[in-house]
């Protein structure tokens, strides 16, 4: 089963809601309507996206705009594969074939990859399977490595951009130091500084 996204909100500096996307659009809803001087910003805790809404829409309007996004926006096949909604279609199943989540898509190769592929035991799209699964497992570490850089990276532009040691912290991210980057956002606001180093947390083993 997939979890959840979860998802953290800011008025200025400080972490006000923490949780799934009704639930910290509901609380920073509140902040607005009490007329909240500080900026109200929405973060997935995964990628550190920012999340946009109208707040002068009434709360009603605000939580049927989320099941409208994500009934749009994505779908789960029987088999837990997520696929764009729109522009998506299965390709009918011949009698008996089970519906187990496969999508066909057109794939370009070179002859000799072609080639190749048909002398593979259970042909083309058994070999294209494995070698995809092997490909996942072997760039797993190195994409959780980046996507936590670019995650901490897009929260700190966001959130810490005017900060000391900004610059320095950012050097450290991307270079892999640990000790170095907790020393330099050691001077932010608390909550920023602990939603960073949330988010950078695997960028450094």
């Amino acid at each position: 089963m997939d979890t959840p996204i979860t998802y953290t909100a800011f008025a200025g500096n400080h972490r006000i809601a923490a949780g799934s996307l009704a639930e910290v659009a509901t609380q920073v809803k509140a902040r607005f309507d009490a007329n909240e001087s500080a900026p109200l910003l929405i973060f997935d805790d995964q990628e550190s996206r920012q999340i946009d809404f109208d707040w002068s829409q009434s709360l009603q309007g605000i939580l049927s705009g989320l099941t409208i996004n994500v009934s749009k926006h994505s779908l789960k096949t029987e088999a837990g594969v997520e696929d764009a909604a729109e522009g998506v279609a299965e390709p009918p199943r011949g009698p008996g074939r089970p519906k187990l989540g496969v999508v066909a898509r057109e794939v370009t190769l070179l002859p000799r990859h072609w080639d190749w592929l048909a002398t593979q035991p259970g042909g083309a799209s058994v070999a294209l399977r494995k070698l995809v699964e092997q490909a996942r497992r072997d760039a797993a570490k190195p994409d959780q490595v980046r996507r936590a850089r670019e995650a901490a990276y897009r929260f700190m532009s966001a959130m810490a951009g005017n900060q000391p040691g900004f610059e320095e912290a950012t050097r450290a991210l991307f270079a892999g130091d640990g000790p170095g980057f907790a020393a330099r956002i050691e001077p932010w606001p608390t909550d920023v500084r602990a939603f960073a180093q949330m988010l950078a947390a695997p960028a450094f083993g």
